[in-house]
């Protein structure tokens, strides 16, 4: 069931092992002022505590998320020392959806730039409607990107891309996000609720340990991080015990669904 944000502007519901987080000002195409970065770090450390086992993040109204509120600069990022104190609220952000230990799934439309991108680019999964807009306008507003949430970009749609968006500060749409890897899928745009729900229910209907390990042993690839790598291992080990893995050989004799608890 829903539950209050710590602040106007984001809400957090699960229902059936599904949490759906949606940034909620479509007045301002939902850009988060700086009390929202900070409370969205909050809301997705939430989501597994309340049983879900797998996020969606999604926009309210026609657009996914314009990043930051740049209405609020002037004050809030006036200067070097103003603007290290945002881009870590920013980053905890970032890390707070990269770091989930359940998969993140990013239901982008329409418009999907600056911070949003990079919230996106934190997902696990991207997938967008048909009319969705991407761009990383850092070099029209003269600002840096922080490294950690580049990182992520670079990963998601490949070094090639990230240069086009940061250095060109230009658009694409879904079609070429598509093309370069940093969409999973684009669906027509009145199908994306729809489709983002299903995805979420199989995700949520499967093996969570299983799930789990999986997306560690993935964060292993990537990083390269021997100590990811050893946490994957333990991860990957543990299923072999979990009361989940017999259960699934269970439901595979005896030719039903399987019932998963996460143990």
């Amino acid at each position: 069931m829903p539950s209050p944000s710590p602040a106007a502007g984001l809400a957090l519901a699960v229902a059936d092992g599904v949490a759906t987080l949606t940034f909620d000002r479509p007045q301002r195409k939902n850009a988060l002022t700086a009390q929202l970065w900070a409370d969205l770090a909050a809301l997705v450390a939430q989501a597994p505590a309340r049983g879900a086992r797998v996020l969606v993040l999604r926009g309210a109204g026609g657009d996914f998320c314009a990043g930051a509120d740049i209405s609020v600069f002037d004050t809030v990022r006036r200067d070097a020392g103003t603007a290290r104190a945002y881009e870590a609220t920013n980053s905890a952000a970032f890390a707070a959806i990269r770091d989930l230990a359940i998969p993140t799934v990013a239901a982008i439309r329409g418009i999907c730039f600056g911070g949003g991108f990079g919230i996106a680019a934190a997902c696990d999964i991207r997938i967008a409607a048909d009319d969705a807009t991407f761009s990383v306008p850092a070099a029209r507003l003269g600002l840096a990107y922080p490294h950690d949430a580049m990182a992520d970009i670079v990963r998601a749609c490949g070094p090639q891309m990230a240069k086009l968006l940061t250095f060109g500060a230009g658009r694409i749409d879904a079609a070429r996000a598509l093309g370069a890897g940093f969409l999973a899928e684009v669906v027509p745009a009145a199908a994306l609720d729809a489709h983002a729900a299903g995805l979420a229910a199989a995700i949520a209907a499967n093996a969570p340990l299983s799930v789990r390990a999986s997306k560690a042993a993935i964060r292993a690839v990537l990083t390269g991080d021997p100590a990811d790598a050893e946490a994957a291992r333990a991860l990957g080990a543990a299923t072999f015990d979990s009361a989940d893995y017999a259960e699934g050989r269970a439901a595979f004799r005896d030719k039903r669904q399987p019932r998963f608890t996460g143990r």
